[in-house]
């Protein structure tokens, strides 16, 4: 699933022309697409892998915009699977998960499916978990950014050593 989402592209829904969410067979041909393209996408493929799982669309973000992602049960814990943060890595920090706020969700367990409506939660973060929640935070961001200044260091240095002619043996530097 990841690898197909690394090779995806992400499209505003903004200022697009056309007002309809793709399904997931489209998304997988253009592996272009909104956040409702990304999570309806995911959403399949957890189910198909027999996860209970949960389409969500609600509010998330710094600025509290419409945004559609994913929950699913695994091993009887409960996780918030957003398609876009592929570059993260295979975790979120849970303390960006109070960003998310669902409104409308629907569930499909086998062959049934179930629709939501979901109240404002109030969060019951208490402050003795803060410390342990900004460490995890930290560390999986600080990784992130360390694997990604890494790969943009090494990108740009073989883009210039690759246009550098190499010298023949038996030239001589003048």
């Amino acid at each position: 699933m990841r690898k197909f989402l690394v090779a995806c592209r992400c499209r505003s829904g903004r200022l697009e022309k056309r007002h309809y969410w793709q399904p997931p067979e489209e998304f997988e041909e253009t592996k272009t697409g909104n956040c409702v393209d990304f999570a309806l996408w995911t959403w399949r493929q957890l189910v198909g892998m027999g996860y209970p799982a949960r389409f969500v669309v609600g509010k998330a973000g710094k600025f509290g915009e419409g945004h559609a992602w994913v929950t699913f049960e695994k091993d009887g814990k409960f996780h918030l699977l957003e398609p876009q943060m592929w570059p993260v890595g295979l975790r979120m920090p849970r303390i960006s998960t109070l960003r998310y706020h669902p409104a409308t969700s629907v569930a499909c367990d086998r062959d049934k499916l179930s629709y939501y409506v979901h109240e404002k939660r109030a969060s019951d973060l208490g402050l003795r978990m803060l410390p342990a929640l900004v460490r995890e935070w930290l560390s999986i961001w600080i990784r992130f950014w360390i694997r990604t200044i890494t790969k943009i260091v090494l990108g740009v240095s073989r883009r210039i050593f690759s246009g550098t002619p190499k010298r023949q043996s038996n030239e001589r530097p003048e």
